[in-house]
């Protein structure tokens, strides 16, 4: 479990990786608009993410 937990781990700093290193610039403007909207919007957003990983991992497995 503790490989599986580790491997999933990289593959998220890798894949979050993957936009600041591409594009710099936009990256950074992504995270300015992050950081105006307000919490409720951005919990939002988390979910959305998670509900995603979700069921993204539910239809690979």
């Amino acid at each position: 479990m503790w490989q599986e937990l580790s491997v999933a781990i990289s593959l998220v700093l890798i894949i979050e990786g993957v936009l600041p290193f591409l594009s710099p610039e936009r990256w950074r403007l992504l995270a300015y608009r992050m950081a105006d909207m307000d919490s409720r919007n951005v919990r939002i957003a988390g979910l959305i993410s998670m509900i995603s990983g979700l069921i993204l991992l539910s239809l690979l497995r």
